[in-house]
């Protein structure tokens, strides 16, 4: 409806209700991307909830945009849930949004999806640079021909036994085939010593060789795993374990093409296109340092022209659609190490640490002495760096504090560098931390602070009105001390007071939205727009705000515990080592050791990894934090076996499980 001739008539319910999503489209898209609409005619539209990131194609929208007139252009953002189209005259664009304003279309899930349209001054997104393939990767198109493909699908028998040829499991986003050796997902590497009877299938040898030949491979692989992955399922991001493979990976994809994400430590992000029948080749930086994996998805964004098949995804919003997964199938072929691994880039190498890392503890002894060396050690190391990047207070958090009565005694477990102690003048608040470095950061900003233990915290009992534990319970590493710390924050509460606690959530894309965490992974280029933009599917933007009381995980989830083509995998065994997470990607083990890149060295030398105790380090060093993210209903289920408390409100807060408890 066009808004000049709203006061000539009394609106409709229907139409009201419409107009009233079209505002709030026209909110949303300002608020969240900075887009601005006008309220006179142009030649250009933005199409709120027609975009690749809510599952409309290029191939559905322009079709149904057609009808009205002559599009001169339609931009379609990667991962956004609108579009720009920019029509040939003024007269076409008015048509366009009277007639599809309100419009249902189908997308590519068979889901209707209401169309918002409103005028914009131009229809323009700010292209990013180019992008180049990571040092050391190379894709060979059609390696194969498509009688060859067919005869290697065929030979793959998923319906057998694991017999003695061949080791196959059914992981929980892939099923799995290991030829030559085994791949032990509990350790992420292969027993050099017990090699599987049979070697590779013999179909394999004559491609081998032409490999080899033709200069794609250097070294007869020995090791081969077979992954089969259904439309929407996918690997988490991993490297390929250092001491367990030589130089070269090779992945063959079979059946159906698929896009492959590439990140460098520093956050760069390169989607590359895998066609069918293609050959992706490792070697160098792109096997040992960038991580590569497959997002869960049933639709990948790639480029609309027929003449790009391989290669990067590039930026072109005037190229990119959706295009359908199918079933694929990978043979990925691997030479078994013998010697350990000498890269260049040995931050990443587990051949090169000077000492592994700690394994899952087993005893309460144990999780101490890991505390004690990954958490309490490595704060007084990063304390300074730590707290220049902790200013910001989080809204929930001061809102909760706010609201707390005049004259409350309120105790901050856990204070860090006391940027809570200040939020409220009215409430007498004192702080505790276990390293001393923070809590001089908070004496020099005159905040009452003391050194403590959180499970042994020197106040009496009974004598908080309130209590904050903010990101403190997930660096304990049983479930058992976790309960003793909720214990030790109830103990401080009178009768009726209250505590907020806010744990790291293992879920940081909850809701169709990535938490600030995830959107903090920069691109290559470091543009705002890609730092914003949310990877799974938007079913609505006028709908897409987070609902803080809602328990609804989004449809497109991470893969957990079955992770890699290669060697990754970090489910938690007895005796296992704790994987150390990518950061600013996805979790994919619940005890993880999250890097710190402790800056401001002057030396500006290299960065040395620091594992196992810390004593006088390189100013530059990488040092690693315990962590135990929560699950869904983890942190819920251990406020329940506390006595005396209820839970008052639990929420999920940007990446963060978080429940507000009463004592009774």
């Amino acid at each position: 409806m066009d808004s000049n001739h709203q006061s000539n008539y009394k609106l409709s319910k229907t139409e009201k209700k419409f107009l009233r999503k079209q505002i709030k489209a026209r909110h949303t898209l300002l608020r969240h991307e900075g887009i601005e609409t006008v309220s006179y005619a142009t030649q250009s539209l933005v199409v709120a909830n027609g975009g690749l990131g809510n599952g409309v194609s290029r191939n559905q929208l322009l079709p149904v945009l057609e009808k009205c007139g002559l599009v001169d252009a339609l931009l379609m953002p990667p991962n956004k849930p609108y579009s720009f189209a920019r029509y040939k005259t003024t007269e076409e664009s008015k048509r366009a949004y009277v007639t599809l304003n309100g419009k249902e279309v189908v997308d590519d899930l068979g889901q209707k999806i209401i169309l918002y349209l409103n005028f914009v001054e131009k229809a323009q997104w700010k292209e990013l640079r180019s992008q180049a393939l990571p040092p050391g990767l190379m894709v060979v198109e059609e390696i194969i021909s498509s009688e060859e493909e067919k005869m290697l699908l065929e030979s793959v028998d998923w319906t057998e036994d694991t017999d003695n040829q061949n080791s196959q499991k059914s992981l929980k986003h892939r099923r799995v085939k290991h030829f030559g050796y085994e791949f032990h997902y509990e350790n992420n590497n292969v027993d050099k010593d017990k090699p599987l009877p049979g070697g590779l299938p013999d179909i394999c040898d004559s491609f081998l060789e032409k490999w080899l030949r033709e200069g794609y491979i250097k070294h007869k692989p020995d090791q081969m795993t077979i992954n089969q992955y259904e439309p929407g399922q996918g690997i988490p991001a991993h490297i390929d374990t250092h001491s367990a493979f030589e130089d070269e990976i090779v992945s063959l994809s079979l059946g159906s093409e698929i896009v492959m994400d590439f990140k460098h430590p520093d956050g760069i992000a390169v989607p590359v296109m895998l066609p069918r029948r293609s050959l992706l080749v490792m070697t160098g930086e792109s096997r040992y340092l960038w991580t590569h994996g497959i997002t869960c998805r049933k639709f990948d964004t790639v480029q609309a022209s027929e003449s790009h098949k391989s290669g990067i995804i590039t930026s072109d919003v005037g190229d990119l659609t959706l295009s359908k997964r199918g079933l694929r199938t990978s043979f990925t072929f691997r030479k078994v190490r013998q010697t350990p691994c000498n890269c260049s880039y040995p931050l990443v190498c587990d051949s090169q640490r000077k000492e592994a890392p700690p394994s899952f503890p087993e005893s309460d002894k144990e999780a101490s002495r890991l505390e004690q060396e990954y958490v309490h050690q490595v704060y007084e190391e990063i304390a300074g760096h730590f707290s220049s990047t902790r200013h910001t207070p989080w809204p929930h958090i001061v809102e909760f504090l706010k609201a707390l009565p005049s004259g409350s005694v309120v105790a901050d477990i856990g204070c860090g560098n006391g940027k809570y102690l200040g939020i409220n003048k009215e409430l007498y608040m004192v702080g505790c931390d276990r390293s001393q470095n923070l809590v001089d950061i908070c004496r020099e900003r005159q905040f009452q602070a003391f050194v403590c233990d959180a499970l042994a915290v020197p106040v009496r009992s009974g004598s908080c009105d309130a209590c904050i534990s903010i990101a403190v319970i997930h660096h304990f590493a049983t479930a058992e001390r976790r309960v003793a710390a909720l214990q030790e924050i109830v103990r401080l509460l009178r009768p009726g007071g209250k505590a907020l606690i806010y744990v790291w959530a293992m879920e940081q894309e909850y809701n169709k939205q990535k938490s600030k965490y995830l959107k903090g992974n920069r691109n290559s280029q470091g543009k705002k727009e890609e730092m914003n933009s949310d990877t799974s599917v938007q079913r609505s933007l006028v709908e897409q705000m987070p609902d803080m009381g809602s328990r609804d995980l989004a449809s497109s989830v991470p893969c957990i515990n079955d992770s890699q083509e290669g060697g990754y995998n970090s489910r938690q065994v007895s005796n296992s080592k704790l994987p150390i997470h990518v950061n600013r990607t996805s979790f994919y083990s619940q005890d993880v050791l999250v890097p710190w890149h402790l800056k401001g060295n002057p030396d500006k030398g290299k960065p040395v990894e620091s594992f196992g105790p810390i004593g006088s380090q390189d100013p530059s060093s990488v040092f690693h934090r315990y962590y135990h993210v929560f699950c869904e209903g983890e942190l819920e289920a251990l406020c329940r076996t506390v006595s005396d408390v209820r839970i008052l409100q639990s929420y999920y807060d940007q990446g963060n499980w978080c429940a507000i408890l009463q004592k009774a």
